[in-house]
């Protein structure tokens, strides 16, 4: 692995990982604060700096940035999440001192123009609207906030149309100045790079940021429970959710490979059972997020009114009978659909960039291919198993829907199910034929 690391004197984390063979480089600053790390007053803050950081600086004009990075021939973008905000770019080689200067720029000299502000801000209301008209985002916008109910992890990344148009310039100056400081930084960069070519020009931009690291982050803790919303819709969508496994635990492998073999693609029990065999609906699907210190299991389906009271007990007693069944066939699947994945994206540059910025802002290292393999590949049987019972077996569930609920279940009725369910699980077992 060609990876290597500088710790600049504010705490900022560079680092680079040569590709032999490409002429572009992926390269951007992770910033190890997300929405998450917001009062309920700043809700949405994070997701507005990350937009103004286009807008302007004292010495570029919103387009002129748009203008100077396409003019080379360069992609910018930046996204927020729950945990981070990131500013990335692609280009060739030689337009790396200019790419590095412009990400310098918008970081540290962003002007937060009253005129710009209030456009984007209009902005992220339509996007706000948006995502409330899109069923499927709206569900993922419903299902964190009934996981973890009234805690900052739950709520959506883009604020509240009213939180959004309180906040001004100040407003953002503080929220930079409080979060954005060296100890919470990496910037990443994966292709045809010079490490030390990257650290110098990184140095120039960014060892003037404050030492440190940022506010304390409040400890998420799972509740479940269910929200549910009437609308006029053709198709009813469903998340059920259970706690998850955090990144950082020993477990989330084995939590990884427990959705890919329950609803990770075509092969996968929900799909089969569900789509192929009963013709229930046309996307089903499980998914495993895990975060700093928690995480979330659940199933995502799309399907018909009329089908919701079939669907549901099927889903339920799949997921209660992963926890006593598992076969090393399809555990043998997972893994390869997970290490395959993860070769796979090592191919693009920007992919690496990422995972390194992430492993170091979790892990305070980058983990090797190897590492990562050896770490899929010694899931078993049981530790799935294991992973199951404690992720299904405990704590109330979490269900999100949209659209006709009427035949939507409650999470009492969930809950009883898979009781019941688990304690004729000796009987089951030892039935023949």
């Amino acid at each position: 692995m060609s990876v290597e690391i500088t710790t600049l004197a504010n705490g900022l984390t560079v680092v680079t990982d040569q590709m032999p063979h490409v002429d572009s480089v992926s390269l951007g600053l992770w910033v190890g604060r997300g929405s998450r790390c917001e009062s309920e007053a700043e809700h949405g803050i994070s997701h507005l700096l990350e937009h103004m950081a286009f807008k302007g600086t004292r010495r570029r004009t919103a387009r002129g940035i748009a203008e100077e990075i396409e003019a080379v021939g360069g992609e910018l973008d930046a996204a927020t999440s729950v945990e981070s905000t990131s500013y990335y770019a692609q280009v060739l080689r030689g337009d790396v001192p200019l790419m590095i200067d412009i990400l310098g720029d918008i970081i540290r000299d962003s002007v937060f123009d009253g005129e710009e502000l209030a456009r984007e801000k209009h902005v992220i209301l339509q996007e706000i609207g948006a995502a409330r008209d899109t069923p499927d985002d709206y569900l993922f916008d419903l299902f964190p906030q009934a996981a973890w109910r009234s805690q900052p992890i739950g709520r959506p990344i883009l604020g509240t149309p009213e939180t959004v148009m309180g906040f001004d310039a100040g407003s953002l100056r503080r929220h930079l100045d409080r979060h954005y400081r060296g100890g919470e930084m990496v910037f990443s960069a994966a292709g045809a790079v010079n490490h030390d070519e990257i650290v110098a020009l990184v140095s120039a931009q960014f060892s003037d940021l404050p030492a440190g690291t940022g506010p304390g982050i409040e400890s998420a803790a799972y509740s479940g429970g269910q929200l549910i919303e009437a609308r006029d819709l053709v198709e009813t969508q469903i998340v059920l959710g259970f706690p998850g496994v955090g990144i950082r635990e020993h477990d989330y492998f084995a939590a990884q490979a427990l959705a890919t073999l329950l609803g990770g693609g075509m092969s996968s029990r929900l799909f089969q059972e569900v789509r192929e065999q009963r013709g229930l609906c046309y996307s089903i699907y499980a998914f495993h997020w895990g975060f700093s210190d928690t995480g979330v299991f659940g199933i995502h389906a799309a399907t018909g009114p009329e089908d919701v009271a079939e669907l549901m007990p099927v889903v339920v007693d799949e997921l209660a009978r992963v926890v006593d069944d598992v076969s090393d066939e399809e555990l043998s699947r997972a893994r390869a659909q997970l290490r395959a994945g993860l070769l796979m994206a090592r191919e693009r540059s920007s992919a690496r960039a990422g995972q390194m910025a992430r492993h170091i802002q979790t892990h305070g290292r980058v983990i090797s291919p190897e590492e990562l393999v050896d770490l899929i590949d010694s899931v078993d049987v049981q530790s799935v198993r294991k992973v199951a019972a404690r992720m299904l077996g405990g704590q109330a569930p979490t269900l999100a829907a949209v659209g006709d609920v009427a035949n939507v279940p409650s999470v009492d009725w969930i809950s009883q199910r898979m009781g019941a369910y688990a304690s004729d699980a000796p009987h089951r077992l030892s039935r023949t034929g």
